[in-house]
């Protein structure tokens, strides 16, 4: 597959053009753009939550379990990570696991009712 549009551009342009697609609801394209712009800045955050979010919407669960895991291990309080990793947990039906995410993300946000 020609990658050239989506590798095109600095780290900057890429990241715009990355939106435009994830704010068009082309998820796919917009994980297209994000994976090689993750592998040249893995350690920002912006980029892999928003590869993760691409890869959810698109239902490649996986792929979005894996990014929301790295970005959990360099950041272990990343709480709109921790919710994002719970909701995708539960899409997998891996309810349990899931629950356990969602009750630390919930208390990162402060949220102690439903604990």
């Amino acid at each position: 597959m020609d990658t050239t549009y989506y590798d095109h551009g600095t780290p900057a342009e890429r990241w715009e053009r990355a939106g435009m697609f994830f704010d068009a609801k082309d998820y796919a394209a917009a994980a297209r753009v994000l994976s090689g712009l993750v592998e040249e800045v893995p350690e920002q955050t912006g980029p892999r939550l928003l590869l993760a979010r691409a890869y959810y919407h698109s239902a490649q669960l996986r792929r979005a379990e894996t990014e929301l895991r790295a970005l959990l291990e360099r950041d272990p309080v990343e709480r709109y990570a921790r919710l994002m990793l719970g909701r995708t947990l539960e899409r997998q039906g891996r309810q349990e696991e899931a629950d356990a995410q969602l009750r630390i993300a919930a208390a990162l946000a402060g949220d102690f009712a439903g604990l």
